[in-house]
């Protein structure tokens, strides 16, 4: 697959990187000279990854992940122009600067406000819950993390779930993009256990299933 990623910092960087390594294209927004970091996360990626602008980032991808602050989303979408068509991974949650909540949510998410502003994409919240080191290498004692995802297009749920699993998550589809009203205080559950309650960054979740309840 052809992959743009729109904010290159750690989640960006880490998912495009472990994409064009799993055999993905994968294109780099960067507004301007790339910074020392995403040229080092580049030559990691092989031969597979490159750098971009933002709209040649959209233009060139089948899919594109939103990875940036969420402060930054809409911006980012604007400058990516018509994305119509397009399956857009949200991999943002609204957080408030303190990390002490979200900035939207019971009636309204990011994933939804983002589909509002990337008029005709075919948005899929993904690759929120988790930190990026989680996302860097999901396999624990126990299993693989799960890691749902959620959105109202059938095809491009289904081209999201095999890049979930390519990373090396179970990918577990929570229904429509309205189920990212519950993911994001969800990532809100991973990050406040993480930075906060003393489990540290190496934490995931799994989904158990009673034998013959499949």
């Amino acid at each position: 697959m052809k992959i743009g990623i729109l904010g290159s910092g750690n989640v960006g960087g880490t998912l495009g990187k472990r994409w064009a390594q799993a055999g993905h294209q994968v294109l780099f927004s960067v507004r301007e000279a790339p910074p020392a970091a995403l040229v080092e996360t580049v030559r990691q990626a092989g031969p597979g990854a490159k750098t971009a602008s933002v709209a040649e980032t959209a233009r060139g991808s089948d899919i594109v992940l939103l990875a940036t602050p969420w402060d930054a989303a809409q911006q980012a979408l604007g400058s990516a122009g018509d994305l119509t068509g397009k399956i857009v991974i949200d991999a943002t949650n609204p957080l408030l600067p303190d990390l002490s909540g979200l900035a939207v949510g019971t009636t309204i998410s990011a994933g939804e406000k983002v589909a509002q502003w990337a008029k005709g994409a075919k948005v899929v919240k993904a690759l929120n819950t988790v930190g990026f080191n989680v996302m860097a290498d999901p396999r624990f004692e126990g299993g693989p993390v799960a890691m749902f995802y959620c959105g109202d297009d059938g095809e491009a749920k289904r081209a999201v779930a095999s890049l979930i699993a390519d990373l090396g998550f179970e990918p577990l589809d929570a229904g429509p993009l309205s189920q990212a009203r519950l993911l994001e205080p969800f990532a809100m559950l991973w990050i406040s256990m993480a930075l906060k309650y003393g489990y540290g960054r190496d934490i995931g979740f799994r989904l158990l299933r009673r034998a013959g309840n499949a």
